[in-house]
């Protein structure tokens, strides 16, 4: 029997991913982490990175993840995502344009907000790498 995890990512937009995998990793507020097949119990925060999950075949599926919580039960992993974007639905393009906007409306902002406009852009640059990331691999989602 293989040894595989069954995950669901869960955005408030919806079902994101639901499937086998043999991992998924996460950027964890204090580091990235990984779960497997038999990972003991947890509920882990995550911020702002890419949520990468190892399909059984060994293919990966990128996503642009702004942050959430993961929680592992007994081989089924749950991520309950603010958002979470598969990177082969990324435009390149449109994810630079909104990383320079992001940029010049931080330039702008007035000092009791700059924290908001900083996440902002770490959430566009976050999806510029990604789909950065997908180019020329075999699969996105």
């Amino acid at each position: 029997m293989a040894k595989t995890l069954n995950v669901n990512i869960v955005s408030p937009d919806g079902s994101v991913f639901r499937g086998e995998a043999a991992g998924v990793r996460a950027p964890g507020v204090e580091g990235s982490f990984e779960v497997l097949h038999n990972h003991a119990p947890m509920i882990a925060a995550f911020e702002i990175g890419p949520l990468f999950v190892t399909e059984a075949d060994g293919d990966k599926i990128i996503f642009a993840t702004s942050g959430g919580f993961l929680e592992v039960l007994e081989n089924n992993v749950t991520v309950l995502a603010e958002t979470a974007e598969p990177a082969s639905k990324i435009d390149v393009d449109r994810a630079r344009e909104a990383e320079e906007r992001a940029i010049e409306a931080l330039k702008q902002a007035p000092a009791e907000e700059r924290a908001e406009y900083e996440a902002a852009l770490e959430r566009a640059r976050n999806r510029a790498r990604v789909a950065m990331a997908q180019v020329g691999t075999r699969r996105g989602s």
